[in-house]
Parts: structure tokens; sequence; C-alpha cells
């Protein structure tokens, strides 16, 4: 059943030592005033240079594990966030995946030393979050060969099951309203912009009462395999948002060959 009126649910990815100190302090103190409890998608182990743009934060772990406390559920984000794999994803929303194509063993490696790593620092993960919405059947394979059940992905408007785990769908990149169905808003602090946030919080101030977690989510149903209708709507959606990503980087290319010949 489609919830009605909508829900929300937060979901923070890309989280690790060295986030964007200033927008992820700013996202934090939003989570806190609204008493959110979010999806919190950390990297384990990050070696992506990208994700290198504050100076270690010694209080990160300290931070997370405050923050499970308060009911945010801990996502393991891939494993060192390094997407070299251009291997076929079950939804192929990226050209390149950390995971998606990999050999199972090194998946199963990379899972397990991943979850090691996460626990040592006191933290209980509960959920995948594919970076790049990279992943292939065998990792969910080794996902439940390591007893992690839950997914954060999919374009359904309800939770629902596939290949052993149960998907919370992840469906919007910014706040947009809505009326039916559960929605999970992702945020990158390290790219977002204060207006991006400053929207985010507008969102909060009039809807912050349709936010949900995860944990409530599950308490309330017990999710089941998708309906045909159901199923057609996710694939649409899935489907508009590559044909819409797929424009966007026709217009760069246009954009750029108009510069160097210019």
């Amino acid at each position: 059943m489609i919830p009605a009126p909508a829900e929300y649910l937060l979901r923070i990815d890309d989280l690790c030592p060295t986030i964007s100190a200033e927008p992820w302090r700013r996202v934090e103190s939003l989570i806190e005033e609204f008493q959110l409890q979010p999806i919190l998608a950390v990297i384990p182990d990050n070696r992506d240079p990208d994700l290198r743009v504050s100076p270690p934060d010694p209080n990160f772990f300290e931070r997370m594990r405050r923050l499970e406390g308060a009911g945010a559920i801990i996502g393991l984000h891939g494993y060192r966030h390094l997407c070299e794999s251009r291997g076929r994803s079950l939804l192929g929303l990226a050209r390149t995946s950390e995971f998606a194509g990999v050999p199972a063993q090194t998946q199963r490696t990379w899972i397990h030393e991943g979850l090691r790593i996460l626990r040592g620092h006191g933290l209980n993960p509960k959920i995948w979050v594919a970076p790049r919405h990279g992943f292939d059947r065998r990792t969910l394979d080794e996902l439940c060969a390591e007893e992690i059940t839950l997914l954060s992905d999919g374009f359904a408007r309800v939770p629902f099951r596939r290949g052993s785990l149960t998907w919370i769908p992840q469906q919007l990149w910014g706040p947009v309203e809505k009326y039916r169905g559960l929605w999970t808003i992702c945020v990158h602090p390290n790219t977002a912009s204060d207006a991006e946030i400053a929207a985010l919080r507008a969102f909060l101030a009039v809807h912050s009462d349709q936010f949900t977690s995860v944990y409530r989510v599950l308490f309330r149903s017990q999710p089941t395999t998708l309906t045909l209708a159901e199923r057609l709507y996710a694939e649409a959606a899935l489907l508009r948002l590559k044909i819409s990503r797929a424009a966007r980087r026709a217009r760069r290319l246009m954009l750029l060959r108009s510069s160097n010949a210019s």
C-alpha cells in the first residue's frame, strides 16, 4: 500500500573523516534541530581523492556513534569509494562503479572488510548504500552472506523485496513535495551548495512531521515483491532519470565542443 500523505527519509552520502566540514556541520545541525533519523552512508576506508576535502576530523566516528544512538541507521557506503569498474549494474545509472562487474570473491572481501572497519569504530551498519548506485547480483549475494539484508536504492514508491533483500527506495536528490509514497532525499555535503542546504531547511520547516526512519517504515509493514503496476512505475521513473542524465551529458559535451571551437 502506497502511504498517503507522503513520507520522507533523509540520506547523507559520502560520509568520511575528510568530508567538507562546513556543509556537513550545517546538515548535521538540521538533523539535530528537526530530530531526524537519517540513513548515514559511511565510507569505511575512503581512498577517493575527490572526497578529501577537509582535514581529517578526529571526532568523526564519535559523531557517527552519537547520531546512530539518536536513531540514525548506518549505511555501508561501498569500501574505498574508488569507482573504477565498468561492469553492468542492476540499475545502470552510471558508467563506472566500485562493485558492479567485480569478481564475487573480491566483492566478498571488500564487504567483509568494510563491515569490520565500521564495527571497529563502534558502529552497527545495517543497510547497503552503493556508490553511484553501482552493484550487481553478486553484490546482493555477498551482502546476504554477511547478513546485510537492507538496501537503499530503487525507484518505487514503497519498500519492496528483491534478490533476498529489502529495498528502501531512493528517488530524490533534493526536496520535492510529493502526495503519496515513501521518498528518500539524498544529500551530498561535499557538493551541496548554500542554496541547496537552505532549500532543505525550508522544506523541513514545513514537512518535518512527515519525515520517518527506516526502522519505523519496517515496523509498520512487511515489504513484499512489487505489484505489476508499481514495478512499471519504478521502471518508468528509472528510464526518465537515465534520459535526463543523458541529455545533461549531451549538453555539456556540446558546450565543451563549442568552447573549444571558439
